[in-house]
């Protein structure tokens, strides 16, 4: 399948199904690839502008804020050591960092300046490496997993961070969901090049299902999430009712994964062995 990206440099690039099936791959994936962040817009770094895409982003994410932070609450004690590895501009950090030890991980500069900005007591980190082996109860990845390469590689680091039974919580876009399949090209959580990876559901659990230090113990959904990828779909299609439209496919998308369980985006709680 070839894709615009849309959100900023409008060039074409071609997703393709990699040896792990359910699995696919942004090619070619360029080598100033940290070029194509750099916009204004791109939200996960930039949260201040008071566009009313913010606001929409702004008013999803403390719904969402809330439910990320219920599902660690069930599954870890309070006062356990997190690590949020792609914190951006530190929102979850900040938001957990009472209930949690927390750490920040964040490679981008400008991101982590504005997330240590935010926070009272959590530490945001340039270098992973910095936190101890063995030490941690839980890694977040909010919608950051499909932004990493070497999977692998960060895979093991992962596993060597993590005490035994430790959880790694993985969110990412469904491109097998409904709103995934109508939109098409235009589907905004495609994401190229930025999003190197894309995963269906049966996908990510064929990926895990190779790793020996892993197990997949429970799929979430991230319900608000079509919503959001609705109207960006919209406005990359150039609709001029864009949010109705998102509304009522994000909410068609919602109600057929109800029966489905391809939700827009889902939340993968993974158990080191």
């Amino acid at each position: 399948m070839k894709i615009k990206d849309h959100f900023l440099t409008q060039e074409i690039f071609e997703i393709k199904e990699t040896e792990t099936k359910g699995v696919f791959k942004t090619t070619p994936i360029p080598s100033n690839i940290s070029k194509y962040y750099e916009s204004e817009d791109y939200i996960s770094h930039h949260q201040d502008s008071g566009s009313l895409k913010e606001k929409l982003y702004k008013f999803l994410q403390s719904f969402n804020l809330q439910y990320k932070k219920t599902i660690l609450l069930d599954r870890i004690k309070k006062g356990s050591r997190v690590l949020d590895y792609g914190c951006g501009a530190g929102e979850f950090v900040k938001y957990i960092e009472s209930d949690f030890e927390v750490f920040g991980f964040e490679p981008n500069g400008d991101a982590r300046k504005a997330g240590q900005n935010k926070i009272s007591k959590a530490t945001i980190l340039d270098n992973i490496n910095t936190i101890e082996d063995y030490s941690l109860d839980a890694i977040t990845l909010w919608h950051v997993f499909e932004h990493v390469e070497n999977q692998d590689e960060i895979l093991e680091i992962f596993n060597r961070k993590l005490k035994e039974k430790g959880l790694l919580i993985i969110a990412v876009p469904n491109p097998t969901s409904y709103d995934a399949k109508h939109y098409k090209e235009y589907w905004a959580a495609y994401d190229v090049p930025r999003h190197i990876y894309h995963f269906s559901k049966n996908g990510m659990e064929n990926l895990i299902s190779k790793k020996p230090n892993w197990k997949m113990r429970k799929i979430k959904p991230l319900v608000l999430d079509s919503y959001y990828i609705s109207m960006l779909s919209e406005k990359y299609k150039k609709s001029p009712l864009f949010w109705l439209k998102a509304v009522i496919y994000g909410t068609i998308s919602n109600i057929k994964a109800l029966f489905s369980n391809e939700f827009s985006s889902l939340i993968y709680i993974i158990e080191k062995k």
